[in-house]
């Protein structure tokens, strides 16, 4: 962790992330991007430290939250926020940081109270510290048999409400595993632009820079491990490989765009299905990625930049809107929607606090709003793919039937639901249905 000083520095950053995703609403991916951006002269261990406490603080909360409440005179929600920001990744250093002694967390964070302005709660801190030290290996848990769902709650820091949205269509054990799967550290996973490069030629050229490249399982998938920041990775600057979780990648994979297809990626950004199209294509067709800002648009922009695909183009549009003169155009139609995200939970940690119930059904009526919108884009014959990055059946299974049943034009496929798997992948859900020629 380097100097006494820039431990303290790095604690102090952790908590100013910490204040402006739980206290100011910020995104926890984009807060600790920002940090790590402005700090960029700090030492690679310096940094680690640093993503790892927010990541790790974030993503265990629930169970945080729960061990302070047995030891802390004030309940946690009652706190000021820096105090309780400085206990709850404390609570995590103690737990999930061995290298770090327990008594340097202790110190430290009493020194971060105090120059915070709450040198009066030196000896409150310091004393529900010591006491969650001492007894962290046997803090007593709800019961896994009587309270299943609160145990789950606790112990995996997952709300409550979306554990009861997951327990008619999957086993403890099932749901176990997921939640398992969402706090375990994941490889990065890269498609490989088969334009610019092959697997194997890719695979040396990292691996000669100290990059870990292994098979993913998929074609032209690796997952990446032991590198630094991305862009100082020249493969990744000259577009040789895409940043793409392995079950988003099936998505281009389902979807099969023969060559010379004209192609409507509708929510596309940041536009890793589109360019994976533009790829399967070979160069050849077209493919159009819209998005609905002029921020989103620019994103996908960059990276058809970076990537140098000939047969693929940006452009803003709002996909609840009918395009008139895209009517029966499409060979296929991408329709990855905007959805709630519970199958990327382990990258996206603060999803799971932000979410409400009642956000999940406005979502459900906006996925079937856009649905109903480009269904008209598909020609006869043709492709609509829909995709989301969660694991909600009435936004997947639900909205599948419900789709089917309001247009009988066309027919499914294949469906499947993919769940969350432990190092490897996020859960992601695929419906692919084909229009009818008649």
């Amino acid at each position: 962790m380097g100097s006494n000083k820039n431990q303290v520095n790095c604690r102090e950053l952790a908590l100013e992330v910490l204040l402006a995703v739980t206290r100011d609403g910020a995104y926890s991916h984009i807060a600790i991007r920002n940090m790590l951006d402005k700090y960029r002269y700090l030492q690679k261990q310096e940094r680690s430290y640093l993503k790892r406490v927010c990541e790790g603080t974030l993503e265990h909360m629930i169970w945080i939250d729960y061990v302070l409440d047995q030891f802390s005179s004030v309940k946690v929600r009652k706190m000021k926020p820096a105090v309780r920001c400085i206990l709850q990744s404390s609570v995590y250093e103690l737990k999930y940081m061995d290298a770090i002694p327990p008594s340097a967390t202790c110190n430290e964070a009493v020194k971060l109270a105090k120059k915070r302005g709450f040198g009066n709660l030196g000896g409150f801190v310091n004393g529900v510290l010591r006491s969650v030290s001492r007894n962290l290996s046997n803090i007593p848990m709800p019961d896994r048999g009587q309270e299943p769902l609160r145990y789950l709650s606790v112990a995996y820091s997952m709300p409550q409400w979306i554990l009861e949205l997951w327990q008619d269509s999957y086993s403890m054990e099932q749901m176990e595993g997921f939640l398992e799967a969402f706090l375990t550290e994941m490889p990065t996973a890269v498609r490989v632009n088969p334009l610019k490069a092959t697997e194997e030629e890719l695979k040396k050229e990292l691996e000669s820079a100290g990059i870990q490249a292994k098979e993913a399982g998929i074609p032209g998938a690796l997952f990446l491990e032991n590198y630094d920041y991305l862009e100082k990775i020249p493969a990744f600057l000259e577009g040789k490989f895409y940043v793409q979780d392995i079950s988003s990648m099936q998505a281009g994979l389902w979807a099969a765009p023969a060559e010379g297809s004209f192609v409507l990626d509708v929510c596309a950004a940041p536009g890793g299905k589109s360019l994976h199209a533009a790829e399967l294509m070979h160069g050849t067709g077209m493919v159009e990625a819209r998005d609905l800002t002029e921020a989103k648009v620019a994103l996908v922009q960059e990276n058809i930049s970076r990537c140098q695909l000939p047969n693929i183009r940006a452009v803003q549009a709002d996909a609840r809107e009918l395009d008139a003169g895209m009517v029966g155009k499409a060979d296929l139609v991408i329709a990855d929607l905007p959805c709630s995200g519970l199958g990327v939970l382990g990258r996206k940690a603060d999803i799971k606090y932000k979410l409400k119930k009642e956000s999940c059904q406005g979502l459900i009526a906006l996925q079937r709003e856009i649905l109903h919108t480009v269904q008209q884009y598909v020609k006869p014959g043709g492709v609509l793919l829909y995709s989301t990055c969660t694991i909600n059946p009435g936004e997947n299974e639900g909205n599948a039937a419900w789709f089917l049943q309001e247009h009988p034009e066309f027919c499914l496929e294949k469906q499947q639901q993919i769940l969350p798997q432990k190092g490897r992948q996020d859960g992601f859900f695929l419906a692919r249905m084909v229009k009818g020629t008649y």
